[in-house]
C-alpha cells in the first residue's frame, strides 16, 4: 500500500509539471507563430506561389512583426534566464564541520531510496524543506569569501557558498530542532523532507520547478524601482507577459507540490513511524519556546542594540524551565538524558552564533556584523549587558518626556534632591486627578504632546489617548520621543562598502529588513506601562538592592532576595490606567524601596 501511494503522489506530480510544460511550450509556439508566417509568405513569394495584389506589403508587415516578435521573446526569455531565484538566508554548513550529520542524512537517504541532499543548511526558525539552487547564479562563491549571512565573515566549521550549482536540493533544518531534539527525533523528523528527493530528480519536475522559479525572479526584477522611462516601459512589458505565465501555472504548479509532498510522505512512512508520532510533538514545543525565546528574551536584547550569541542554547533553557513549571510537560524532561542532535556539529557553539546573527538580521534587521553598538552577549552577561542598561535608558526617556511636557521634579520644592529623577515624580504626575477632559481635550493634548516633542499630528495614534489627560499626553510623548531616536539611528551599512555589492548576489535587500518582524509597535499603554516598570525597577536597584535577571520564558525581570518579582506588572497598570498608585506605593513600602530618591540612569 505505501508504495501504491508513493506512485500515486509521483504520477499526480508528473502529471502537473507535464502541464506546465505545456504552458512554456505553448508560449515558445506563440512566439515563434508570426515567424513561421512569415517564412511561409517568403518562401511563396520567392517560389513565385504567392505573388501579386497586396502580398509584398503582407510579407514585409509580417516579417517585421516576426521581427519585434521574436526579440520580445529572447529578451524576455533572457530576463527569465538571468533572473536569481529567491534563496532563503540560511547558515551553510560544511561536511567538514558537521560529518556525523551528513552521514545521518546519507543513511536516511539510503533507507528512503533517494538521492541525498548535496548539502546542509540551517535556518534560524523552526520549520525544514528542500531548497532547490541549481542556478548558475548559486554557485559561484561571493566575492571576499563571504558566507550566505549577507556578508557576515566565515567562521571556522562554517562554509561559504559551494564553487558550483549543486546538483540536488539543499535540506536546509531549522537550527532550533538540533538543540531540542534529540538525535532519533531529529531523524524521524526530516524523514519526509529527505524523501522529497525523489520526486524532485525526476527531470519533467525539476524543469517545470525551474521554469516556474525564473518566471517568479523576473517577476521581482520588472518589479523593481528603474529610473528610466523606457526602462520601466520595457520591464513593464515583460513583467506583463511573465505575470501572465505565471498566473497560469500557478495552479498546476501547487497540485504538483502537493503531489511530491503526498508522494515523499508516504514514502516516509516505513521509517520510524512510532518516533515521528512523538517527535511531531517536540516540533511544537520547539515552536512554542523559539517563538516565546525572540519576544520575550531576544527582542529587548535587539533594541538595545545587543544581540544574544546562542539563542539556540536558550531555546533548551526556556523549555527545560517551562517543563520545570507545566506539570504537562514534565514528561519531556526526561528525554534531556539522550544525545542532543547538535552533538553531530563538530563546533555547536559556533553555528549557534552564526544562526543567532542571521535571526537578528530576519527578526529584527540589525547588521550583518558586529559592531560598537551591535555586539553579541552571553546569557550570563544579559542581566547586566540589556536589562539593567534597558531600564535605565527607558527611565531616562521617562524623565526627558516630562521634561518637555514641564512637569515639575517635586511637589515639595524645599524637599531634598527635589531636582533628581525620582520615582515620586512619575507616581504623583500619574496619580493626580484632574477634571477628566472630553475628547477633544484629550486629543488637543495628544496633539500638544507630539508637537513638543518636535513630531507631527500626523504621526499621532489614537492608542495614545488613555482617557486621562496626563496619562495621554505622557504616552504621546513617549511614541514621539521613540519615534525620533528610531529616525535618528544610522542605518546599517553594506558589508564591505557599496562599490563591492552586487545587487543580483544579494540575498535580500537591506532597504527590506526585518523580512519577519516580531511584533507590531507597542501601543501607547504599553509603553508607558513598560517606562513606569523600568523606573520601578531602577528604584528598586537603587534603593532596596534588588537586581535585575533574565526569566527565560518571560524576558527582563526583577530579582528581589534572588526571587523574582511577579506582581509587579499588575500594580505598574493600575496606576497607568486608572491613576491610583496605591498598590504600587504598598508594594514598594513592603519592599523597602524609596521612591523620593534621585536614581542612577544612562
Amino acid at each position: 500500500m505505501t508504495g501504491m501511494g508513493v506512485e500515486v503522489g509521483a504520477q499526480a506530480a508528473r502529471s502537473r509539471a507535464l502541464a506546465v510544460l505545456r504552458i512554456r511550450s505553448r508560449a515558445l509556439a506563440v512566439a515563434l507563430l508570426p515567424a513561421a508566417v512569415a517564412v511561409v509568405l517568403l518562401v511563396g513569394g520567392s517560389t513565385g506561389h504567392i505573388v501579386g495584389g497586396h502580398w509584398g506589403i503582407t510579407r514585409w508587415i509580417i516579417s517585421v512583426l516576426a521581427a519585434i516578435v521574436l526579440l520580445a521573446a529572447a529578451g524576455i526569455g533572457l530576463v527569465v534566464a538571468r533572473s536569481r531565484p529567491a534563496v532563503s538566508p540560511t547558515v551553510p554548513i560544511a561536511e567538514e564541520s558537521a560529518p556525523d550529520l551528513y552521514r545521518m542524512v546519507r543513511d536516511l537517504a539510503d533507507r528512503l531510496d533517494v538521492p541525498a541532499p548535496s548539502a546542509i543548511a540551517l535556518t534560524p526558525d523552526c520549520d525544514s524543506w528542500l531548497e532547490d539552487r541549481t542556478h548558475p547564479a548559486h554557485g559561484p562563491p561571493p566575492p571576499e569569501g563571504r558566507d550566505e549571512i549577507r556578508g557576515a565573515r566565515s567562521v571556522r566549521g562554517l562554509s561559504t557558498q559551494p564553487r558550483r550549482a549543486p546538483s540536488a536540493p539543499v535540506l536546509v533544518i531549522g537550527s532550533p530542532f538540533l538543540w531540542w531534539m534529540r538525535v532519533g527525533e531529529l531523524r524521524a523528523v526530516l524523514a519526509p523532507v529527505v524523501a522529497g528527493t525523489g520526486p524532485s530528480a525526476h527531470p519533467d519536475i525539476a524543469a517545470a520547478r525551474r521554469f516556474v522559479r525564473g518566471l517568479d525572479a523576473a517577476v521581482a526584477v520588472t518589479s523593481a524601482p528603474t529610473r528610466g522611462p523606457l526602462s520601466r516601459t520595457v520591464l513593464g512589458g515583460v513583467g506583463w507577459v511573465t505575470r501572465l505565465l505565471l498566473r497560469s501555472c500557478r495552479g498546476h504548479a501547487a497540485e504538483m507540490e502537493r503531489g511530491v509532498a503526498a508522494a515523499a510522505a508516504e514514502r516516509a512512512q516505513a521509517v520510524d513511524y512510532g518516533l515521528r508520532i512523538v517527535a511531531q510533538e517536540q516540533v511544537g514545543l520547539a515552536y512554542a519556546g523559539w517563538d516565546r525565546l525572540l519576544t520575550r528574551v531576544a527582542l529587548p536584547a535587539w533594541r538595545m542594540g545587543r544581540w544574544p550569541s546562542r539563542l539556540d542554547a536558550g531555546v533548551v533553557a526556556a523549555l527545560t524551565e517551562l517543563s520545570r513549571r507545566d506539570r504537562l510537560a514534565e514528561g519531556f524532561a526526561s528525554r534531556l538524558g539522550e544525545r542532543p542532535a547538535c552533538d553531530l556539529l563538530e563546533e555547536p557553539g559556533t553555528v549557534d552564533e552564526a544562526a543567532s546573527l542571521l535571526a537578528a538580521r530576519l527578526f529584527h534587521g540589525g547588521p550583518a556584523e558586529s559592531g560598537p553598538d551591535w555586539a553579541p552577549v552571553s546569557w550570563q552577561d544579559y542581566p547586566d549587558e540589556v536589562v539593567d542598561r534597558k531600564w535605565r535608558t527607558d527611565a531616562a526617556r521617562l524623565h526627558r518626556v516630562l521634561d518637555a511636557l514641564g512637569v515639575r521634579h517635586s511637589t515639595d520644592p524645599a524637599a531634598r534632591d527635589a531636582e533628581g529623577p525620582t520615582l515620586t515624580r512619575v507616581m504623583d504626575h500619574l496619580s493626580a486627578r484632574p477634571e477628566d477632559p472630553d475628547s477633544a481635550d484629550l486629543a488637543a493634548s495628544c496633539g500638544d504632546a507630539y508637537e513638543a516633542m518636535g513630531m507631527t499630528e500626523d504621526e499621532d495614534d489614537t492608542d495614545l489617548c488613555l482617557g486621562n489627560e496626563r496619562t495621554a499626553s505622557l504616552a504621546a510623548g513617549l511614541r514621539a520621543e521613540l519615534a525620533r531616536e528610531e529616525a535618528s539611528a544610522p542605518a546599517p551599512a553594506p558589508v564591505g562598502g557599496t562599490e563591492q555589492q552586487d545587487p543580483g548576489r544579494a540575498l535580500w535587500d537591506d532597504g527590506l529588513l526585518p523580512l519577519f518582524p516580531l511584533q507590531p509597535p507597542r501601543t501607547g499603554r504599553e509603553l508607558l506601562a513598560d517606562h513606569v516598570t523600568a523606573m520601578v525597577c531602577c528604584a528598586a536597584m537603587d534603593t532596596a538592592g534588588a537586581a535585575p535577571g533574565l526569566d527565560w520564558l518571560d524576558g527582563p525581570s526583577l530579582l528581589v532576595d534572588g526571587e523574582r518579582a511577579a506582581d509587579l506588572g499588575p500594580r505598574v497598570l493600575t496606576l497607568v490606567e486608572t491613576g491610583d498608585s496605591a498598590p504600587l506605593r504598598d508594594w514598594l513600602r513592603h519592599l523597602g524601596v524609596r521612591p523620593e530618591k534621585p536614581v542612577r540612569l544612562v
